[in-house]
């Protein structure tokens, strides 16, 4: 059985098909790969999956349990997590801030025993800690714990995103475009933290990329999408030699050989 499964989905806006009829399967432990050239669907099949969209039709299963019509309040405290093309940090609050509003869908108390803060709030309250500790740690982020997201050059705040999404303590997690605007050292790190999520925290990722290296090096098979539709998938060698992946995503037409003796003679230039 698959861990994650989407099948059939599709989501039109007005006449337009942004989806359309996308299905695939992720396995429990995989790096799955998204590509496609802009505006093909993928972060829309992100806000279908968190739930920010509902679709038009098809299914979204997850570990067994259809999530297609879940509320998105629900989506974090089932175990998936995500991060936005778009940093979404909240600016004026602090780094620890920020990771502490991940945990929040893990809160069980009332308002009574938080009122009275009882032993089990404590507890809670210590665990609560604990995971964004190891986050803070993880991403080799204690130096900026009390700063301000909103002061954090821009590697750092993907980095501070990455961290909030992985303090949820997630089983799947959602990676939109995690390298975008990153200078090569950045990238390189960024990489090196995705694959330890995967291998040591035992994370499924999906991820939406546009650095074909990186999709290369890290995935362990890609999706490619083209104007809503899936168009590849498979082994990530295979998919990016595809010849139709070239031409939608590369903008490569194929080569046309010619033969010397049926090419047009040159024109002789006026003397």
């Amino acid at each position: 059985m698959s861990f994650f499964s989407v099948d059939n989905l599709s989501i039109n806006f007005g006449g337009i098909k942004a989806v359309d009829g996308v299905t695939f399967d992720v396995g429990k432990g995989e790096v799955f790969t998204i590509i496609g050239p802009n505006g093909a669907g993928k972060t829309t099949i992100f806000n279908l999956v968190s739930r920010i969209y509902q679709p038009t039709g098809g299914k979204l299963v997850f570990d067994g349990t259809d999530i297609t019509n879940v509320p998105p309040h629900r989506i974090a405290a089932l175990g998936i997590a995500r991060t936005f093309q778009n940093i979404e940090l909240f600016e004026h609050a602090t780094l620890l801030q920020n990771l502490l509003l991940a945990r929040h869908a893990h809160k069980k108390s009332n308002f009574f025993s938080e009122l009275m803060f009882l032993p089990s709030v404590r507890q809670m309250e210590l665990e609560h800690r604990e995971a964004v500790e190891k986050a803070i740690d993880f991403l080799d982020l204690q130096s900026v714990r009390k700063a301000q997201a909103g002061t954090l050059s821009y590697g750092l705040r993907k980095r501070v995103e990455l961290a909030r999404a992985m303090a949820l303590e997630p089983r799947l997690i959602l990676l939109d475009e995690p390298m975008a605007g990153m200078n090569f050292e950045e990238k390189e790190d960024m990489a090196r933290y995705i694959v330890d999520l995967n291998e040591e925290f035992g994370m499924t990722v999906v991820m939406i990329e546009h650095d074909m290296g990186v999709v290369m090096d890290i995935s362990h098979r890609v999706m490619v999408l083209d104007f809503g539709r899936k168009i590849a998938e498979g082994d990530p060698g295979a998919v990016l030699a595809d010849p139709h992946v070239r031409r939608a995503y590369l903008g490569e037409e194929d080569e046309v050989l010619v033969d010397p003796d049926d090419a047009p003679p040159a024109q002789e230039s006026a003397a």
